[in-house]
């Protein structure tokens, strides 16, 4: 059994559209501060841009975790 995780930051477009970035395996101590801080950073310096325009607000953020079982099959 395997358990991966990943940070979904989601922020809304100029369209009002969300757009989720991923980050796969995040740091285990990774605060709620942190992730907002870098949200504002990505907000600030415009890093990204969508189909739907530019990046302008925060929508939200969660850690993802999925568990995998691997079944042995003949």
């Amino acid at each position: 059994m395997a358990i991966t995780r990943r940070l979904e930051m989601q922020f809304t477009n100029a369209a009002g559209r969300r757009v989720t970035l991923a980050v796969v395996e995040p740091r285990d101590n990774v605060t709620a501060a942190e992730v907002q801080g870098a949200m504002q950073t990505i907000l600030a310096r415009n890093v990204f841009t969508t189909s739907g325009g530019d990046l302008t607000g925060i929508a939200g953020a969660r850690i993802v975790a999925r568990e995998v079982t691997e079944l042995q099959v003949t």
